[in-house]
């Protein structure tokens, strides 16, 4: 899951940046070994002594795109958690949004599934345990949280593939929300 525009400022982005973009852009054209140390320099305009500079190595790199996408996570989460809508709506709405920054980190990172040099299965559970906390602050029948979480993981994998249905999706988040209030 995740929200809009990240960088907020208009200076250009820094180098590690330029150098995780490109990265992820690899990843999700072609997977972990259309991602080489040279074609990931290449991609950022960069020299792959740069590249070492910023990231000593293969692994380096990848543990940098997972910090990231750990942190930007996190501040989805915490934007989501201060929504004027509410954390629960906004988690919900959030989750049926299929094409953003955040979402395209967390296909790229699926890409590294497998990958030895990097534990990618823990990253995306750590960013799941960011929106959990965000739900679990507002719902504290633990059952209920984890529910409502499952819901916004369903409507996030439908809206991934495709498999939008606007008005039923509604139809649930509305009940979803009013499950929560009567749960208070």
């Amino acid at each position: 899951m995740s929200s809009t525009t990240r960088r907020s400022s208009t200076r250009p982005p820094a180098t590690r940046d330029l150098i995780l973009d490109a990265l992820e852009a690899l990843l999700l054209e072609g997977g972990s070994s259309a991602a080489t140390l040279e074609a990931v320099a290449a991609r950022a305009g960069v020299s792959k002594g740069g590249l070492l500079y910023h990231f000593g190595s293969k692994e380096a790199l990848y543990e940098g795109f997972l910090a990231r996408l750990r942190s930007h996570a996190q501040e989805d989460a915490e934007r989501t958690r201060t929504a004027p809508q509410g954390p629960i709506a906004a988690y919900l709405d959030v989750s049926t949004v299929p094409d953003d920054p955040g979402t395209r980190s967390v296909l790229a990172a699926l890409r590294l599934v497998g990958v030895q040099e990097v534990d990618v299965e823990q990253a995306l559970a750590d960013t799941f345990e960011f929106w959990y906390a965000v739900i679990a602050r507002e719902i504290p029948d633990p059952t209920l949280a984890r529910l409502v979480q499952l819901v916004g993981d369903g409507l996030y994998l439908h809206a991934l593939i495709g498999s939008v249905r606007p008005h039923a999706d509604q139809l649930v988040i509305t009940r979803i929300i009013e499950l929560v209030a009567d749960s208070r």
